[in-house]
């Protein structure tokens, strides 16, 4: 029943937070689409790749491997030590933006001013920024644990402040009593000494630094091609921001769909499977749950990465051109796009595998899985460098599906061996309908020819003939996805949908 609990709150984490993500991006897509018309390649490049950088760096090495580490052993422990555990990751922002700021102004290749102006003032900015947003961590992971949907509605926008309003009027609330929330003060939020337990939760803190080095060598795989650029030099500012461009507008699906399932479904892994223990010795109502979650997870997300591959190569073109006008559509950004198509579909298998993955290690497993991020993290460096020398930025994302593929490959090879003992074979997942196959493959086909003959340089009349012959394609994709993936649409229909169903009704 625990399990069952978890997993309709889970899935409605998951739905809300892809909601979210569509709304909250919405604006930010339109701002983005008028004012690459007004910005600079260079400027869009140093700002939307050297900058933005900086602050992704210094946020995900401050709390990533806190996150990992916290969210697992469910909801009931001594929340006191994890909480002065978490409160860590402000001075280690503190430090990782002083240091990578350093680096910035200091080491790094700083742009012409009269192209680039007040560059020195942005390093500064998106590193406070850095610092800022990790003040809310301790609220974030204790608002995960106990799967809040609606404050996670609440505190993209206004991270800080919502986490400290939404807390003062949850706490020693009848809700918060009916839960059997573990702080009942705001004061109990902050570092505080106890004299009958340990200050930190040691357990925690071993397996926070096992992730930590993980984090690392993640975060270089993350944002490899980004470190390439800022430090290698490999292309100039301009093709930086073009790149990026591209890069944001092929990963729309994966912010807003794959992020918000990989992020709530570590936390439903963690919860229901207990770290370093056989399946057999577990509770198997939840092996069994955990089992079939994975192979409609697996299924719904290589789907989903199926349907941007194939649709996406016929209109890669159109939508840059609809984007950002010529400065995208011409030169290679829809070579860029067309690669990253292909990528999201890594992208969506691979965050679903490595999630399980994460969320059922012990420590010493995830400790040598760190070698094998030290070697792949090498290995996607010296691919980028000389992909990018031989393909220009396509080589990027080439270096990225490699990158991928061998992290799918580890992961498919845990999960197997993780299940190898039980009647269970998630993976069956990743396998879809022989009738679905040929439908994307006929699409595929229709969509490529329609792309040859109406797009894009013959006028508004011919693209609308290549968007309508794509949407029936599309249409047809669908309806045979739902006549023959049934089971898939069950679940998503009772998991991820019931929520919006009961409100119509």
């Amino acid at each position: 029943m625990a399990a069952r609990a978890a997993l309709r709150q889970t899935a409605r984490l998951a739905s809300s937070s892809a909601l979210l993500q569509v709304l909250f991006r919405a604006v930010t897509f339109g701002l983005n689409a008028l004012t690459l018309r007004y910005l600079s390649r260079e400027l869009l490049g140093v700002v939307s790749v050297r900058l933005t950088l900086l602050y992704s760096t210094a946020v995900f090495l401050a709390r990533e491997a806190f996150r990992r580490a916290c969210l697992s052993g469910g909801a009931e422990r001594s929340w006191a030590a994890t909480i002065n555990l978490l409160w860590l990751t402000v001075p280690l922002g503190v430090f990782w933006s002083a240091f990578l700021g350093f680096v910035w102004l200091h080491l790094l290749e700083v742009p012409d001013p009269s192209v680039v102006p007040h560059y020195r003032a942005g390093v500064v900015a998106f590193g406070l920024s850095a610092v800022v947003e990790l003040l809310g961590e301790p609220c974030w992971v204790l608002a995960q644990a106990h799967l809040f949907v609606r404050l996670k509605l609440f505190y993209t926008s206004v991270l800080v402040t919502c986490y400290v309003v939404y807390f003062a009027k949850f706490l020693g609330s009848p809700e918060a009593t009916k839960k059997s929330f573990p702080i009942t003060r705001m004061k109990a939020l902050l570092p505080n000494l106890m004299a009958d337990k340990t200050f930190l939760n040691w357990k925690e803190a071993r397996l926070t630094w096992s992730f930590f080095k993980q984090s690392f060598l993640k975060q270089i795989l993350t944002e490899g091609e980004r470190y390439v650029m800022t430090f290698l030099n490999v292309i100039n500012f301009g093709d930086q921001g073009v790149y990026d461009a591209v890069n944001n507008l092929g990963s729309l699906v994966a912010r807003f769909i794959f992020l918000p399932i990989e992020e709530s479904f570590y936390v439903f892994f963690a919860q229901v499977l207990e770290r370093g223990k056989n399946v057999k010795d577990q509770k198997q109502d939840d092996v069994a749950m955990a089992a079939n979650v994975l192979e409609l997870l697996l299924k719904l997300v290589l789907l989903i990465g199926l349907t941007i591959a194939v649709f996406g190569y016929a209109f890669s073109q159109l939508a840059l051109d609809i984007y950002g006008g010529s400065m995208l559509s011409s030169g290679t950004g829809p070579d860029l796009l067309r690669c990253y198509s292909l990528y999201v579909l890594f992208l969506a298998v691979n965050g679903v595998t490595e999630c399980f993955t994460f969320a059922s290690m012990c420590k010493e497993e995830v400790d040598r899985y760190n070698f094998v991020m030290l070697a792949l993290s090498f290995t996607f460096l010296c691919i980028s460098y000389f992909l990018t020398r031989w393909h220009g930025s396509v080589g990027f994302i080439l270096a990225n599906c490699f990158n991928m593929g061998i992290r799918i490959a580890h992961s498919i090879h845990y999960i197997y061996g993780y299940f190898k003992e039980s009647s269970y074979r998630p993976l069956t997942g990743l396998l879809p309908s022989p009738f679905l196959v040929l439908a994307y493959i006929i699409s595929g086909g229709i969509t490529v020819y329609s792309e040859a003959f109406f797009c894009c340089d013959k006028g508004w009349t011919a693209r609308l003939i290549h968007i309508s012959i794509g949407a029936l394609c599309f249409a047809a994709t669908t309806v045979t996805m739902l006549c023959t993936e049934t089971k898939l649409v069950r679940f998503v229909r009772s998991q991820f949908l019931s929520q919006y169903m009961k409100k119509g009704t």
